[in-house]
């Protein structure tokens, strides 16, 4: 489990690697990842979009913005908690996720909230440490 605090909004990001979806004589790595916002300020915020960062094994680097998440822009209360999931292929049998999320304020103000930076780890990596 990952997980970063910026502005009193916790992220927590949970990956797991899905066999069954992965097809590795086909160079298809599947994975699920599960994100909990968490807002613990005292203001109400609205997530408006997100912007994601994914590295594959060999360094290429895929980036993927849009609205909200899930189709969904959600209003965190304070306390309030919002948790989805989602998921990500790669052609290599590992990589790396990071991000950001825009969220606004009830006065307006928009603030950018850090995805933690997350290993997509499979049982298919045979690279050596040396």
């Amino acid at each position: 489990m990952y997980s970063k605090v910026t502005r009193d909004i916790k992220v927590v990001v949970e990956p797991e690697f899905l066999e069954s979806q992965s097809q590795p004589s086909e160079s298809k790595f599947v994975w699920s990842y599960r994100v909990v916002i968490q807002n613990q300020s005292p203001d109400t915020v609205k997530l408006m979009t997100r912007h994601w960062i994914i590295s594959d094994a060999n360094g290429r680097l895929q980036e993927v913005k849009g609205d909200g998440v899930v189709g969904r822009q959600p209003t965190l209360a304070p306390g309030g908690v919002f948790e989805y999931q989602s998921g990500c292929p790669l052609s290599t049998p590992s990589g790396m996720m990071m991000g950001k999320y825009v969220m606004v304020n009830r006065a307006g103000e928009s603030f950018s909230v850090e995805i933690p930076a997350f290993s997509l780890d499979s049982p298919h990596d045979t690279r050596i440490a040396n």
